[in-house]
């Protein structure tokens, strides 16, 4: 049997590999097709040319819910052990588009290696996952595990709705009561929290139907931007004051609301809009319903609609409903702490996030999950940067884990 030692110092050689099949990757855009892109299904054909050595790799392939002629391919790997039960780890493959070109220092998908990070839509959500999973369990392919199976699930549609992805997989019985789950999608710095929890969260769309008139005579209409403006101030203030709890297990200890994509509204400066539209993400503490949110939302809409004549409607895009807290008593979560602690020399902080990741959808199941990983910050924004001593850390703290539970064997 190797010695943990030895394995962390495998990982140390393997750097330049790393690095180089992060950077493949990331030449692969994996873009749902409701979002313009083609899905993942080019990213995991490289993914499963990577995979040799495992004992067991399954292609589970999804039709798209937009676009039924493209497959969204959901890839298991796993390394038998000889006990019940294996310790996944969870990434996805698919990545949010890049957004506009000219906020980036280089084009989104030709990573560029640069002062110690690798530049590229999809490095840190959730190529860093993908790769440092992947490296830690390269070690173990030729070892007798002990203990629990090694397994790596890379998965389709995180990015949407998860329901080509984590959420077809758990529902048809690809996970078990046994297995440990760890999801590496949201980060902190040095590692420093292990994620038990998330926020709900909530998608609505508000469109404001107002009258368009020339801009000199805005008495005979009804300025659909100006009422949205009135009307988003008043709502926030409202749904801030009406759900003004604080949990100190999140970060931050509050629930949030905020507008984010917005239409355009007229071409001209000398036109007053008739029409205008806003989005809302909210990220609401576990302890409130969603259900109350879209009812002082409607509320405020009827409001303002009585106050100025113009037609508010308010739509539900998406709701994630927060599961159970995931338990610190657990092997799953004794093993990830081990091992953090082991690499990085401090012991984690249990923590709760607003960010929203496949973790949850096994809490909902029933199944504890941690979410951990180091760094964060540049996700889905431009100039989107993994930096290579995270992914380093990454790879041996999952490295481990697999050596507590799988090559060990340890309760």
């Amino acid at each position: 049997m190797k010695s943990l030692d030895r394995i962390l110092a495998e990982i140390d050689s393997s750097e330049e590999d790393m690095i180089e099949t992060m950077m493949g990757m990331i030449r692969i855009p994996a873009v749902a097709p409701e979002n313009g892109g083609s899905g993942e299904g080019r990213k995991a054909d490289y993914l499963m040319s990577r995979l040799s050595g495992f004992d067991d790799v399954k292609r589970i392939e999804v039709p798209d819910h937009f676009d039924p002629s493209v497959m969204r391919p959901n890839i298991l790997a796993r390394k038998t052990g000889k006990k019940k039960g294996t310790a996944w780890i969870v990434a996805h493959m698919d990545v949010v588009p890049a957004g506009d070109p000219d906020r980036w220092d280089s084009p989104p998908f030709e990573p560029v290696l640069k002062d110690g990070c690798i530049y590229g839509r999809g490095t840190e959500d959730n190529g860093q996952a993908v790769i440092s999973s992947l490296f830690a369990a390269l070690p173990y392919l030729g070892e007798e595990l002990e203990g629990m199976s090694i397994g790596l699930a890379y998965v389709a549609d995180e990015e949407t709705t998860s329901l080509m992805g984590i959420g077809y997989l758990i529902d048809r019985g690809y996970f078990s009561s046994d297995d440990v789950i760890i999801v590496p999608d949201w980060g902190s710095p040095g590692g420093s929290r292990i994620w038990l929890s998330e926020k709900s969260l909530l998608w609505i769309e508000f469109d404001i139907i107002g009258r368009s008139v020339h801009g000199s005579t805005p008495h005979k209409g009804i300025n659909a931007f100006r009422v949205s403006a009135g009307f988003l101030s008043d709502l926030i203030g409202t749904l801030e004051s009406r759900f003004s709890e604080r949990n100190e297990l999140f970060s931050p200890p509050f629930s949030t609301f905020e507008p984010t994509k917005s239409s355009s509204t007229v071409d001209n400066v000398n036109t007053i809009p008739g029409f205008h539209s806003f989005c809302m993400d909210v990220r609401l503490l576990p302890t409130y319903d969603i259900d109350d949110v879209m009812d002082v939302c409607r509320e405020a809409a009827e409001k303002h609609e009585a106050m100025t004549g113009a037609r508010i409607t308010v739509s539900e895009m998406q709701r994630n409903v927060s599961g159970p807290v995931s338990s610190l008593d657990s092997p799953g979560f004794r093993a990830l702490s081990d091992a953090v602690e082991y690499v990085t020399g401090s012991k984690p902080v249990p923590s709760g996030t607003g960010g929203a990741t496949c973790a949850n959808f096994f809490r909902l199941a029933g199944f504890d999950a941690y979410v951990w990983q180091c760094g964060g910050g540049t996700l889905h924004g431009p100039n989107e940067h993994v930096v290579i001593s995270n992914l380093m850390t990454d790879c041996k703290v999952f490295a481990a884990l697999f050596y507590s539970l799988c090559l060990e064997g340890k309760e």
